[in-house]
């Protein structure tokens, strides 16, 4: 789905997905008798939905998950939500209390330390495994940086591997 100049309503497809998809986790937080707010963005072409803590207490980690395989599975689960309503196949990001933001910001970290390691040896570097959002996150990192990257393996276990200049 692309994003559109805002219509006659004034919201634009990504907005509209956001709040389909806001809609969903809301539902279900109710359901389970969880807290949590749902902020809602458009940001890098795609709608960010995330899982706040609440003033009226903490989001449980428990929806994140061990190694985020939960929030994985409920990020699966929205879209499947947005694309049952608006039959369009849906890109957006599902984070919870902060850990997509969290492992971005060190999965940075590692990819610049990555980066510089392949520039001084000049040998390939390869990463340990990781989700396909982990992946386009060092991806990300080593274009900006100038060299380049491949993914290597099979699900599960398919890594990064950084190429020197």
């Amino acid at each position: 789905m692309t994003e559109q100049a805002p219509g006659r309503s004034g919201v634009t497809n990504l907005e509209r997905e956001g709040e389909i998809a806001a809609d969903f986790l809301e539902k279900l937080l109710d359901i389970a008798d969880l807290d949590g707010d749902i902020d809602v963005e458009v940001e890098g072409g795609r709608a960010a939905v995330s899982i706040v803590d609440s003033e009226e207490g903490q989001v449980p980690r428990s929806l994140v998950g061990s190694g985020g395989k939960t929030l994985d599975a409920l990020q699966e689960l929205m879209r499947l939500a947005v694309q049952a309503e608006t039959g369009e196949r849906s890109r957006a990001m599902l984070d919870i209390a902060g850990h997509r933001a969290e492992r971005r910001s060190a999965l940075e970290s590692k990819a610049a330390d990555a980066v510089a390691e392949a520039k001084k040896t000049g040998v390939k570097v390869e990463m340990e495994p990781m989700t396909a959002f982990e992946r386009k996150v060092v991806h990300d990192v080593v274009l900006a940086a100038g060299l380049t990257s491949e993914s290597e393996g099979a699900e599960p276990n398919r890594y990064v591997v950084v190429l020197p200049e």
